[in-house]
């Protein structure tokens, strides 16, 4: 299994962790029975050389891995931002907070709502975190994200 792991090219890199490490790809054992084009192409003498070059161009090899992880990183980054809502709410704005494990009822079943409320902003902590009080007045212990709340239409 690891056999199989080092010597399967990645999709970030392009590479195998085994060429990243040793500046060379590995023979499998299957090309040895098969005998295919590297292994009869194969010269003792001149391997040490081609290893050691290899070995020499292995510096170079790695930072351009880098930076094509670099720029993979990237591109799964907008990938997945294009989904994100930036949820920003106002002072006295009415909204509905999650239910999460730590605020559910022990004797709510399964068929409990999945959000409490309506509350209301009280402070804006900063951009995503807000200070919310119930309908009758009194605050929230905490603040919350803006990821656990939702805006309330009445």
């Amino acid at each position: 299994m690891l056999w199989a792991y080092r010597t399967t090219k990645r999709t970030a890199t392009g590479e195998t962790p085994y060429s990243l490490a040793f500046g060379t790809e590995a023979v499998s054992p299957i090309e040895h029975r098969l005998i295919s084009f590297r292994v009869q192409q194969f010269e003792p003498e001149d391997n040490e050389v081609k290893l050691r070059a290899n070995l020499d161009l292995l510096e170079e090899k790695q930072d351009k891995v880098a930076e094509k992880v670099a720029a993979y990183q990237c591109k799964i980054a907008r990938h997945f931002n294009k989904k994100v809502r930036i949820r920003n709410f106002k002072e006295g704005d009415l909204v509905l907070r999650k239910v999460t494990q730590n605020t559910r009822k022990r004797s709510d079943g399964v068929l409990a709502p999945n959000w409490e409320g309506p509350y209301l902003i009280r402070t804006v902590v900063r951009n995503g975190a807000y200070k919310l009080e119930d309908m009758e007045g009194y605050p929230v212990d905490h603040t919350w994200n803006a990821d656990h709340l939702r805006k309330f239409y009445p």
